[in-house]
């Protein structure tokens, strides 16, 4: 039995799509402090299997993390598979079914991290404008 076993328990127990959870809630249900790397790396909360055995403790309990601010430290768990379900109405607005996404829709998410030190909207090479300037003036 892994310590991350109550976990296991706890999220099955409240069978809801989505379970918002502190750290130290996440604590108290273990009885154990996370590890500090919990609280620093956001890999760390990935859904990638064979990250951790706590990882495997809240796939196997049906759910994924989503929403992880480690600022604040709190997450959402959201029961898997709900992610992919989309809900297709009538051109009246009326619900017509629930039906499933193709199967690789999604199948890459989780699987890129961007740091918090990333510049999203920088350049990936500011000495490009420099190049690209010289080349303008060798071209003339």
């Amino acid at each position: 039995m892994s310590k991350y076993t109550p976990l296991i328990t706890h999220l099955k127990s409240l069978d809801t799509n989505d379970i918002p959870m502190t750290f130290s809630e996440i604590e108290a249900v273990i009885n154990s402090s996370l590890p500090p790397s919990a609280r620093k790396h956001r890999p760390w909360w990935s859904n990638n299997p064979s990250n951790s055995v706590m990882t495997q403790s809240w796939l196997a309990a049906g759910y994924k993390v989503t929403k992880v601010d480690l600022a604040r430290e709190q997450l959402v768990f959201v029961k898997q598979g709900l992610e992919s379900t989309l809900l297709h109405r009538t051109t009246a607005g009326s619900q017509q079914s629930l039906s499933k996404t193709h199967p690789v829709f999604g199948c890459m998410r989780n699987t890129v991290v961007i740091t918090d030190e990333a510049d999203l909207i920088g350049p990936a090479m500011p000495e490009w404008a420099e190049l690209l300037q010289n080349m303008k003036i060798l071209n003339e």
